[in-house]
């Protein structure tokens, strides 16, 4: 996991690039996503902004299996240096631990799970969301995006025995068929795919062993440097600000977070002159000093809100953040709005 969830732009890509078949610019697509042009220039994206670029392709293209398009087009360009390890491996099977360890590099936004039989082995695929609830048609996607890949690398339609998805169907039958070539079902327990153990074993045609070892460097090395870059102090900040509240964030949830241990976690921080402890007391601080001057909520409830198990801990932080006491600088702030803009505080009273 990472603080904050993200995708890769090569899987952004790869879902403007399906609704552009369909007719749908990207500047049409970003604008009713809500996100700036700008953000194609970027490595990757929060996994809100893709799910809002999903809501707004379901609704652009109006194409009840834009998800099941998007993952049957998909191809290993799509996830660039991944794409080439998975290549090389040796087998099916090999590639699919490959994805398992790589995930990161594609998308948080789910992981896979390998349950493996006698005859056949599910591929379990378990989404992680951010603050929006996907669209149905992004795990539809993923679902496509394995048949899809499976059959671009081992050069054969790959035919899975069984499909099922824990939502509701999105559109007709035959859609479905056309994709995935077996049996279908929905609103089952988990979304997943049953894949014959002969398929997953058989030798795959590009197998490369010596490629798949620099690949297989390369993408470790990504690993660790997007692991590093997660690690930022304003990363940190956005992650802290989001988790302040009664009960305070640990340093453990974070290394964790992270994948990473507490001691890497503080090394981290300490190259770039932060410590864990200093950046939690900066956005209590933040949100106490919002809170004290903004709004009329007894002192007692911010404390508590911002994690102070006794409101006199919360004064004795406040004098040292401010130099005041949380009351007079309250009434300190009003005075000096009054002085600014009388019609502002005039405005506030009739609020409350």
């Amino acid at each position: 996991m990472t603080l904050e969830a993200t995708v890769s732009i090569g899987w952004v890509n790869t879902v403007i690039s399906a609704a552009e078949r369909l007719s749908v610019s990207a500047d049409r697509l970003l604008e009713a996503a809500g996100i700036p042009g700008s953000a194609s220039a970027l490595e990757r994206w929060p996994i809100d902004d893709i799910t809002r670029l999903w809501h707004a392709a379901e609704r652009c293209t109006g194409d009840s299996g834009f998800g099941l398009k998007v993952g049957a087009e998909f191809s290993p360009m799509s996830i660039s240096g991944v794409g080439f390890a998975l290549q090389s491996a040796a087998t099916l099977r090999e590639a699919i631990v490959m994805v398992q360890r790589f995930q990161r590099l594609i998308s948080d936004g789910g992981r896979f799970q390998v349950v493996a039989g006698t005859a056949a082995t599910w591929l379990v695929y378990h989404p992680r969301q951010g603050r929006l609830a996907f669209s149905p048609h992004q795990i539809e996607a993923v679902l496509a995006s394995v048949v899809g890949f499976g059959s671009w690398v081992t050069g054969t339609r790959m035919q899975p025995t069984r499909v099922q998805f824990s939502q509701p169907r999105l559109g007709p039958l035959a859609g479905y068929q056309t994709v995935f070539h077996c049996p279908v079902e929905f609103e089952q327990a988990f979304s997943g795919i049953l894949l014959d153990n002969a398929v997953l074993d058989q030798p795959l045609p590009q197998a490369d062993p010596e490629l798949a070892q620099v690949h297989e460097r390369y993408t470790t090395a990504r690993l660790a440097a997007l692991a590093m870059n997660s690690a930022s102090a304003p990363e940190l900040r956005r992650w802290l600000n989001a988790r302040i509240g009664p009960v305070l964030p640990r340093r453990a949830e974070a290394a964790a977070a992270l994948g990473i241990s507490e001691r890497t976690l503080a090394r981290r921080l300490k190259e770039q002159g932060h410590t864990f402890d200093r950046l939690l007391d900066d956005v209590r601080r933040e949100r106490a000093l919002h809170a004290v001057a903004s709004t009329r909520t007894p002192l007692p409830e911010i404390a508590e809100a911002l994690g102070f198990a006794e409101v006199s801990t919360f004064y004795r932080a406040f004098q040292r953040w401010t130099g005041l006491p949380p009351v007079r600088w309250r009434k300190q702030q009003v005075e000096e709005l009054a002085r600014r803009d009388p019609s502002a505080i005039e405005l506030q009273q009739n609020d409350h």
